[in-house]
């Protein structure tokens, strides 16, 4: 009965040349290329998406409008270290913290979007 370690150098082994092949280069050739294009099209635009995201927070400032992750629309009523205090009705005041802010409209391009309607 023939090793394992046999069988794989004997199928490595070219018939007409008797030299040995890597039977892990054809498999390489094919997965780099697909993890680069996985990187490509999927890993970093999700990534550059996230920082514009995180840099809009980092940046909220009073008056901003805001969506959460939860999909309450809102107006930043004040902005402290670690957590967004939003205005969602007139007289009533939530405490969001940063995180769960998931889009920011500046209070410039809200005024300018609802006067265009």
């Amino acid at each position: 009965m023939m090793s394992f370690s046999h069988l794989l150098l004997t199928a490595a082994t070219d018939p007409a040349t008797g030299q040995g092949q890597n039977p892990l280069g054809g498999m390489l050739m094919t997965f780099v290329p697909l993890m680069v294009m996985f990187y490509f099209l999927l890993i970093r635009p999700s990534q550059r998406q996230r920082k514009e995201v995180e840099q809009r927070v980092a940046a909220l400032q009073k008056g901003d409008r805001v969506i959460t992750t939860a999909g309450i629309h809102a107006l930043v009523h004040n902005v402290g270290e670690k957590t967004v205090t939003l205005k969602v009705a007139e007289g009533v005041m939530m405490e969001f913290d940063k995180p769960a802010i998931a889009t920011v409209i500046k209070k410039e391009s809200a005024s300018t979007a609802s006067e265009s309607k």
